[in-house]
């Protein structure tokens, strides 16, 4: 008995220290200076603060986490899956009863940037982690374009996760372990055009929340910054200037294009989240705002991982197979699939019939051999819209079983990637629920 109760007083000492601990840093934690005026988000040459503020919510992308699919922009509903429950992104519309409409500048600016709401801790779903660079201009330029919006009168949906992490207090400590409050500084050992795109690639376009992997506790593992990380069953994949594992060998044209239109020549196409991206975010950027994020990634740390993602841009199955006629002659049951429902729109050699984004060789998706991405956009299939132009690809998730979804994936793997796929039926099922 007098164990146990040495046990509990221990850990209510444990406790006090460590929240004694957390006061201390809040109030000694440095808090970097506001950032000059080249570093804002939006160009120079847009004055109006609700045009400035609309470019810079295009640049962090905040309709897509903010809108439910179907729904009205910035209303709110939409779904993070998580190991432990689901988050749903919240109204943030100008409605005064369901959005923000009471909130004041100091409260608009403390939740983004310090992920502290008016009801208490945000979770890093809302990448404050990233916004937390933002500049105040910026940010009261964003407010003021919502604020420019049509009210919408929606509920928030209610989070639903497990305890204990639905103990919005515990994020304190999380804050505490894994988020550093500082504004964005210009590196003096680069250009004026490198920084922009810093800004824009760190503190706007949040690029390490779904491009950088997790440790266990879900903070940014920032040695790997960039290096690739799985995204509701997509790949995110590797956009460092490594040779052979990130986009070292991809051409500034290419690079642009990507980010510009979803789509590169010879390389990849958009597709799940990161054609999200596109549509909603980067085809907005001016070009001198493309290049600047072209120039930060081609010029930071290269980070290598796993060589057997190394996409092979002439890949023996693709090289040797007509448009029309493949190479080999298997009887496999996922030949059998891509015969039926595929070759029509990528070919047998992978070029893409009735449009570019159809093509696969160079792709990321089929040099992965966990055919993360192709599992997923075999599933729910993938669309994008840039400019005037639409392209999708239907989901087969319903027409296909889960060991026929395998096959085609490890099929489309060997012929566009020149790999030995991996895919298992569990990893379909499980990539289903996503």
């Amino acid at each position: 008995m007098k164990k146990g109760l040495r046990g509990i007083l221990w850990l209510i000492a444990a406790g006090v220290v460590i929240a004694l601990i957390y006061v201390v840093y809040l109030l000694l934690r440095p808090v970097g200076a506001e950032p000059t005026a080249p570093l804002s988000g939006a160009p120079a040459s847009i004055t109006s603060p609700i045009e400035r503020g609309k470019y810079l919510v295009r640049a962090a992308d905040c309709v897509v986490c903010h809108t439910a699919p179907g729904g009205k922009p910035f209303a709110g509903g939409f779904r993070f899956k998580l190991p432990f429950g689901s988050i749903y992104g919240t109204n943030i519309t100008a409605d005064k009863e369901t959005g923000i409409g009471n909130w004041s500048d100091e409260q608009f600016v403390r939740a983004v940037r310090e992920g502290v709401g008016p009801e208490g801790n945000l979770y890093p779903a809302m990448p404050y982690t990233s916004y937390t660079g933002m500049s105040r201009d910026d940010l009261l330029a964003i407010k003021a374009y919502l604020f420019s919006l049509p009210g919408v009168k929606q509920p928030n949906r209610q989070n639903e996760l497990s305890f204990p992490f639905n103990q919005r207090w515990g994020m304190k400590f999380w804050n505490l372990a894994f988020f550093h409050q500082s504004r964005f500084v210009a590196d003096p050992h680069h250009d004026a055009q490198w920084n922009r795109g810093a800004y824009l690639a760190t503190a706007l376009g949040h690029c390490s929340e779904c491009h950088t992997p997790r440790n266990v506790a879900f903070g940014l593992n920032q040695s790997q910054y960039l290096g690739g990380m799985a995204v509701q069953g997509w790949f995110a994949g590797n956009i460092t200037p490594d040779k052979q594992t990130g986009i070292g060998d991809w051409s500034e044209q290419q690079l642009s294009e990507f980010l510009s239109q979803g789509h590169a020549a010879g390389r990849s196409s958009a597709s799940g989240p990161m054609a999200e991206v596109i549509e909603n975010s980067t085809q907005y950027l001016t070009p001198e705002d493309n290049q600047a994020l072209v120039n930060y990634l081609r010029n930071i740390e290269p980070v290598k991982t796993d060589v057997g993602s190394a996409v092979n841009l002439r890949p023996k199955g693709a090289m040797n197979s007509s448009a029309i006629l493949p190479a080999d002659q298997d009887n496999s049951l996922g030949r059998q699939l891509f015969a039926g429902d595929c070759s029509g729109c990528h070919q047998w050699n992978g070029e893409g019939r009735q449009t570019p984004y159809a093509s696969l060789k160079g792709s990321t998706a089929v040099n992965d051999p966990q055919g993360r991405s192709v599992i997923q956009a075999i599933l729910h299939g993938t669309k994008i819209s840039v400019g005037q132009q639409q392209v999708m690809m239907p989901d087969f998730g319903a027409k296909y079983s889960d060991d026929e979804v395998a096959a085609v994936a490890n099929y489309v793997l060997h012929q566009f990637g020149d790999k030995t796929g991996t895919v298992t039926s569990k990893q379909v099922a499980d990539q289903r629920k996503q």
